[in-house]
């Protein structure tokens, strides 16, 4: 399941980061965005969702989400 499917206001752990790209990888491990770490969805937007990891609150396109399996 990636984050696309996620239900909004549920904690989830992030199982794998599904993605060639290595830019995309360090970006997202920059964020804190990495396997293990805990994430959850406040809310789904038109092309995008609105994530909280740790103590941030990210707006990630469809693209980074559906990267983000949980």
């Amino acid at each position: 399941m990636d984050l696309l499917d996620a239900r909004e206001g549920t904690e989830y752990i992030i199982k794998d980061i599904v993605t060639d790209d290595e830019e995309l990888n360090s970006f997202l491990f920059s964020l804190g965005c990495y396997r293990g770490e805990a994430i959850t969805v406040v809310s789904h937007l038109k092309d995008s969702c609105v994530v909280s990891i740790k103590d941030g609150r990210y707006n990630i396109d469809s693209e980074l989400a559906e990267a983000i399996k949980i």
